[in-house]
């Protein structure tokens, strides 16, 4: 991104200061990013897509495209609402089920006949406190 960022640079005709200024950056910071020290965060993307509407930011991130785009500004684009998910009938991972047995004393026969009309084990790990774990059959 560094070498596309100066690109973008050298077509506007300004300097890494200039730029700093006007999307209100620190100048060490556009100096990081054009060395390949750092890498631009979401404050930097943001603040350039503000400041340079006409720049293609997907040009920008990654390489693909026109360096400049008819890309709508983030105010001009339509917003359509995110709709729930249907209700699923399978649980999700972290649901808990209805009956759990005292998990001080699990094995794998109640772990199966826990689940067995909900869905079937392939695998149980067992994760031990020293850093070592047991694969179950």
């Amino acid at each position: 991104m560094n070498r596309r960022l100066q690109q973008f640079l050298a077509a506007e005709n300004i300097s890494q200061s200039q730029f700093a200024d006007t999307i209100g950056v620190a100048r060490a910071s556009i100096s990081h990013i054009l060395a390949g020290r750092n890498k631009p965060g979401f404050d930097f993307i943001e603040r350039t897509a503000k400041h340079f509407p006409e720049l293609n930011l997907d040009w920008l991130i990654t390489g693909r495209g026109k360096m400049y785009g008819g890309a709508k500004s983030a105010t001009e684009a339509p917003v359509e609402p995110i709709s729930p998910l249907p209700p699923s009938e399978d649980p999700g991972l972290f649901d808990e089920p209805d009956t759990l047995p005292d998990s001080s004393n699990i094995s794998l026969d109640k772990i199966h006949q826990v689940l067995k009309n909900q869905r079937s084990i392939s695998k149980v790990i067992v994760f031990y406190t020293d850093g070592s774990f047991q694969e179950l059959p």
